[in-house]
């Protein structure tokens, strides 16, 4: 996949958006994980947690945020604004509940990418019109990932974004070995996934059956 130029526009350019969540990984820390799937051709990665304290949080986002340019790989941080700030992130995704966009442009300013969730047409048309950099589409399937998670959108929210919506666009939520192929021939070039990924035996092995899957899928579309 190769170090590529990370900007607002081209940070969604690569096939796999991956999560940490550390208590899924088997015992590994976040650090571990994250350097597993960028020695596996991953160049797109949220830090992703909840429960932590922000010294720890803090800690860790540097280390991957230096990790991650040492790769070429984008390095996306979860409704953490300030957090995301600090360690230089290329990007802060944010929920419908969060600062609306607008504001957080404000905060983080012109060259840091901002992605928003979306879970109907109306959330992906007002993403666009107050200046998302890219938009989560989802959750495609139940998750469990995630607490207080909206009931699945399933694949008509998803190929009405692929048809409809002209910004960039990560398809997330239950994502799986099984189920990928079919995303993608759905409209997702982008898809994001959890615990497919950091619950594996072997990561690397994870996302080489991943790929294979999404790039039989591409052939055929």
């Amino acid at each position: 996949m190769g170090a590529r130029e990370i900007t607002r526009q081209s940070i969604l350019d690569t096939d796999i958006y991956c999560l940490t969540a550390e208590k899924f990984s088997r015992g590994r820390s976040n650090v571990e994980v994250v350097r597993a799937m960028l020695n596996h051709g991953i160049r797109l990665v949220q830090y992703r947690e909840k429960d932590k304290k922000m010294g720890s949080k803090y800690e860790e986002c540097l280390e991957i945020r230096r990790m991650t340019r040492e790769a070429g790989a984008a390095f996306v941080v979860n409704d953490d604004i300030d957090l995301a700030v600090l360690v230089g992130a290329d990007g802060v995704h944010i929920g419908q509940e969060d600062l609306p966009v607008e504001a957080v442009r404000r905060l983080v300013g012109e060259g840091m990418a901002i992605g928003l969730s979306t879970h109907s047409p109306e959330e992906a048309l007002a993403a666009v019109q107050r200046g998302a950099d890219y938009i989560g589409v989802g959750p495609i399937f139940r998750t469990f990932t995630k607490e207080d998670v909206c009931d699945p959108v399933g694949y008509e929210y998803l190929e009405y974004v692929a048809r409809e919506i002209d910004i960039p666009f990560v398809a997330i939520g239950g994502i799986k070995r099984h189920n990928v192929a079919e995303v993608v021939r759905r409209g997702a070039r982008c898809v994001a996934l959890i615990t497919e990924i950091v619950e594996a035996d072997d990561i690397g092995t994870a996302i080489s059956e991943l790929r294979e899957a999404m790039q039989s899928a591409k052939e055929q579309s």
